[in-house]
């Protein structure tokens, strides 16, 4: 209890710091399993699946340690009657402490084709931002007195965001990169000990698919993210797929962690897929951090089964 006792103190001082002071850092939601969410980071991707595609996703980020980041996704896409015109909606929660941020998106995106087989997608995000800060949550050392700056919540604290992105794929290969939210927005100034920005993060995200034999393909992967003040994220992934059901594979989050990953086809329509990331700094030598836990299903409105020749692979 008293190992517990202090861990929620010390994510609590983590919060506060980012909290009361000028944030410089990776802000937006992170996911292991983002070559099947690739719509959240990048809103040219809304509509690339020919379909309607909906997918939800739940993260528990650092198992074992009160306070640690929780994110839920929620989003669907689908091209429009009219050629090619895509249109996504997707609403994501991410809670850390006593703070919880949730974005309402939509994402629109207009596709060229450029070869028989290759397709370039221009999009463009719209979100609604709500800010919740819980400081009635934090416990407080009544022995030096209350700090009269954290009496009152913030609650549903709304700011508006815009975003961009450039998506690029064939059957086998593609590639992007986008800025998911551009305004580098203050969420509040009310004391004049501190503001908070959203910082641009900036992602390069790529793949290609590989027939090893006509049972096996083998799909590696990377996304590569950048925000001021904060290291160069990388994280590289290796997948296969097994008779067009079964999908296994490995990433490698540089100089944090590494994951495992598991897929399931249960139909041509439905997918779930599980990652599980296991921590290689300070903080995953911990006796109290049992690692990262991430679930995501994903449902295909197929209209026409005949045309399709095998699930896609991103």
């Amino acid at each position: 209890m008293k190992r517990a006792m202090n861990i929620k103190t010390l994510i609590t001082i983590f919060c506060l710091l980012g909290i009361f002071t000028s944030i410089w850092g990776q802000q937006d939601a992170q996911y292991t399993q983002y070559m099947y969410n690739t719509v959240s980071i990048n809103p040219g991707y809304a509509g690339s699946r020919g379909h309607l595609s909906i997918a939800a996703l739940y993260r528990n980020q650092w198992l074992g340690l009160d306070g640690a980041p929780e994110t839920q996704t929620l989003n669907l896409h689908t091209p429009l009657g009219y050629r090619g015109v895509g249109l996504g909606v997707s609403i994501v929660n991410d809670r850390i402490g006593p703070t919880s941020e949730t974005y309402f998106d939509v994402d629109f995106s207009y596709t060229i084709q450029t070869s028989f087989d290759a397709r370039l997608s221009f999009g463009l995000k719209a979100s609604a931002h709500l800010l919740d800060i819980q400081f009635s949550e934090l416990n407080q050392d009544v022995t030096r007195g209350i700090d009269r700056t954290l009496e009152q919540n913030i609650d549903n604290r709304f700011s508006p965001n815009i975003g961009a992105g450039i998506y690029y794929h064939t059957e086998r290969f593609y590639a992007g990169i986008s800025a998911p939210r551009i305004l580098e927005t203050e969420h509040f100034d009310e004391s004049s000990i501190s503001t908070a920005k959203e910082q641009i993060n900036l992602y390069l995200i790529s793949g290609y698919v590989w027939d090893l034999n006509p049972f096996l393909k083998f799909k590696p992967t990377i996304l590569t993210k950048m925000v001021q003040g904060a290291p160069l994220q990388v994280d590289v992934s290796a997948n296969f797929m097994l008779n067009e059901r079964f999908v296994g594979g490995v990433a490698y989050r540089w100089d944090a962690a590494f994951s495992g990953l598991l897929g399931f086809h249960i139909s041509d329509e439905m997918f779930i897929g599980l990652a599980y990331d296991r921590e290689i700094t300070d903080l995953g030598a911990t006796s109290f951090n049992d690692g990262s836990f991430e679930v995501i299903l994903r449902y295909d409105f197929i209209r026409n089964l005949g045309n399709l020749k095998s699930p896609r692979f991103f």
